[in-house]
């Protein structure tokens, strides 16, 4: 999808002590975008406008997909580059980066989109095996260097089904490979303990099982959404997907301050 918008600083971290956010209440002005495999920031590209035109500073990462460390350190330096409170926002793999990332003292908030959420000592193999295989992970195909591909019939059927077909084509040629080795990964320190979060379940998602998605939501005590989408709503449903945005970014600062969610 690198075609859609032109990249954005990349950011993730190493995960870092929480420390109690002491702020005012007040809306969040900062969100920070996280993608996930197979994708690029541009998987972000009709909700950036959204956001902004309601006056909010938006940064879209640009993850290299080569381990979870780095995705956190690409998180990171985004957050580096607003220095202010945020809101994180992970789609799929991006929800393990935002769970290191953050622990970020200056995180305020979660928001997870039909995501991955590890808890401590997890990898993204470990977050869904009690879960039968979906349609969509066949689809993902290693090459000679062990970074995993979609399929077209992958990226229709399974990744962006529910786009126009012009759509569906711009999304595979735009596709970020995925390094392999990255789903041994460890996440060590959940954010998701300490920071309030928001969750958009996928009720048609065929990359993860929305069974799982609406489980890990209940059990890490998030403020839940679920949508009629696939995988990507916030190519197939923006408007939706910037409204759970938005609201997180309204009312995480008045349980941030140091408040466990559970």
């Amino acid at each position: 999808m690198r075609s859609l918008v032109s990249p954005l600083v990349a950011a993730i971290v190493a995960a870092s002590p929480t420390v109690a956010l002491s702020q005012s209440t007040g809306t969040v002005r900062n969100i920070i975008l996280v993608h996930g495999a197979f994708a690029d920031g541009s998987s972000y590209a009709k909700v950036i406008p959204l956001l902004t035109r309601q006056g909010y500073n938006v940064i879209a990462v640009q993850n290299p997909l080569s381990s979870l460390s780095d995705d956190v350190a690409a998180t990171k330096r985004a957050i580096g580059q607003l220095n202010a409170p945020v809101i994180l926002v992970g789609h799929s793999w991006g929800g393990m980066s935002i769970t290191e990332a953050g622990n970020d003292p200056r995180v305020a908030g979660l928001v997870y989109i039909c995501a991955l959420v590890p808890d401590s000592g997890q990898t993204a193999n470990d977050v869904t095996k009690a879960y039968p295989p979906t349609p969509g992970l066949k689809e993902a195909k290693p090459d000679a260097d062990g970074y995993l591909w979609m399929t077209r019939q992958g990226m229709d059927l399974d990744f962006v089904p529910d786009l126009p077909q012009a759509e569906r084509a711009i999304v595979f040629a735009t596709q970020g490979p995925w390094n392999s080795k990255a789903l041994s990964d460890q996440a060590m320190t959940p954010a998701w303990k300490t920071k309030p979060s928001w969750f958009v379940v996928g009720a048609n998602d065929r990359m993860l099982p929305p069974d799982y998605e609406r489980a890990i939501a209940k059990h890490i005590g998030a403020t839940t959404k679920v949508l009629t989408s696939g995988h990507v709503p916030m190519l197939s449903q923006p408007q939706a997907v910037a409204a759970v945005i938005m609201d997180a970014a309204k009312n995480a600062k008045r349980t941030a301050a140091g408040t466990v969610v559970r």
